[in-house]
C-alpha cells in the first residue's frame, strides 16, 4: 500500500458542519486512550496526522481526514488509486471532563453515526492488552443495529508476547461475537496492511 496524500480536512460537531459528500467514509471509534490517533497515523504513514495525547479524552470533535492511496493491480502491471475519508470520533469510556460535556460528546457521536449517509464502515478499536470492555460490546452491537459494517481492531498487541496475541484475538472475537479481529500495533507496524485491505474491500 502506498500513501500518496494524507491531509487533515476539518473538524465538526453538527451535520451542517460535516464536509460535503466525497470519498468513501470510514469512522474510527474506541475507548479513550485506546490508541486511535496512533492507529490513524500508522495507516496514513504520518507521524502527526492525528494528534497523539497521553491524556485520555483529548479528542472532543469529529475530525475528518482525506487520504489518497495506491495499490498494485493483481497482474502487478499497474496500480489503482483510491480516495478514502477517515472520521476520528471522540473516545468513549473514561474520558476526562464534566458529565454535561460527556453527554454532548455522546449526542455528537450518535448524530453522526445515525445520519451520515456517506459512512461505509465503523472501525471499533479495542485495547488488545486490556481486553474487550462492556462499552466495546455495546458499541459493536449498536453499530450493527444501525446497519453499519463493523471492523474490529485490537490495538497495542506489541505489549503481549507473541504466543498470547492469538489467544487474545480469539478472546476478543468470542466476547464481541464477530468473525474477525485484526491484530494491530502502531509501534511495531503490524496489522496496517491487513486493515487497509479490509477498508478498501468495502
Amino acid at each position: 500500500m502506498i500513501i500518496l496524500d494524507a491531509d487533515f480536512l476539518k473538524s465538526a460537531t453538527r451535520p451542517n458542519e460535516y464536509p460535503p459528500p466525497g470519498a468513501r467514509e470510514v469512522a474510527f471509534c474506541g475507548r479513550s486512550n485506546v490508541g486511535k490517533s496512533s492507529a490513524l497515523n500508522a495507516l496514513a504513514a504520518r507521524k502527526s496526522l492525528a494528534r497523539v495525547s497521553k491524556t485520555p479524552g483529548r479528542t472532543r470533535l469529529i475530525n475528518f481526514f482525506d487520504l489518497r492511496v495506491a495499490e498494485k493491480t493483481r497482474s502487478g502491471a499497474g496500480r489503482v488509486e483510491t480516495e478514502v475519508r477517515f472520521a476520528d470520533l471522540p473516545g468513549y469510556g473514561f474520558a476526562s471532563g464534566p458529565k454535561s460535556e460527556k453527554a454532548l460528546w455522546t449526542r455528537m457521536i450518535e448524530e453522526y453515526l445515525t445520519t451520515r449517509d456517506e459512512l461505509k464502515a465503523l472501525v471499533v478499536l479495542v485495547d488488545g492488552d486490556l481486553g474487550p470492555q462492556p462499552s466495546d460490546l455495546e458499541m459493536v452491537r449498536w453499530a450493527e443495529t444501525l446497519g453499519r459494517k463493523v471492523v474490529v481492531v485490537a490495538t497495542k498487541l506489541d505489549k503481549l508476547s507473541r504466543p498470547r496475541r492469538q489467544q487474545q484475538l480469539d478472546k476478543i472475537s468470542g466476547t464481541l461475537a464477530v468473525a474477525q479481529v485484526i491484530g494491530f500495533s502502531a509501534k511495531e507496524g503490524f496489522g496496517v496492511e491487513e486493515l487497509w485491505r479490509a477498508l478498501l474491500s468495502l
